[in-house]
């Protein structure tokens, strides 16, 4: 793996890349490959990845990862289907029991 790291670091060096956008480039790919090994749950990825869940958030805000499309490229279908909160009651809880007295 050392090898392949020196490769990759002698052709970004090679093309001009700037070290801070090499770094921002390395953690998007760590992060994502993360993210996808954890099926897009933060808290389990950012566990894995030694941080906060907050520095987790922050940091995908930063790098302009959207945590949505990476679950949708993980496999699962997109929209309600992917949804799993159960849906809002037609009529409140209140107008229920008032109703039944």
């Amino acid at each position: 793996m050392k090898s392949q790291l020196d490769v990759l670091i002698s052709q970004m060096s090679d093309s001009g890349i700037s070290y801070a956008e090499a770094v921002r480039e390395f953690k998007k790919a760590f992060i994502t490959h993360v993210l996808q090994a954890s099926k897009a749950n933060q808290c389990k990825a950012a566990r894995t990845l030694g941080m906060h869940r907050n520095t987790l958030s922050r940091t995908l805000a930063e790098l302009g990862l959207n945590v949505r499309e990476l679950r949708r490229a993980g496999g699962a279908p997109a929209g309600p289907a992917t949804d799993t909160r159960r849906p809002p009651r037609s009529v409140p809880a209140t107008a229920e029991k008032k109703a039944a007295r």
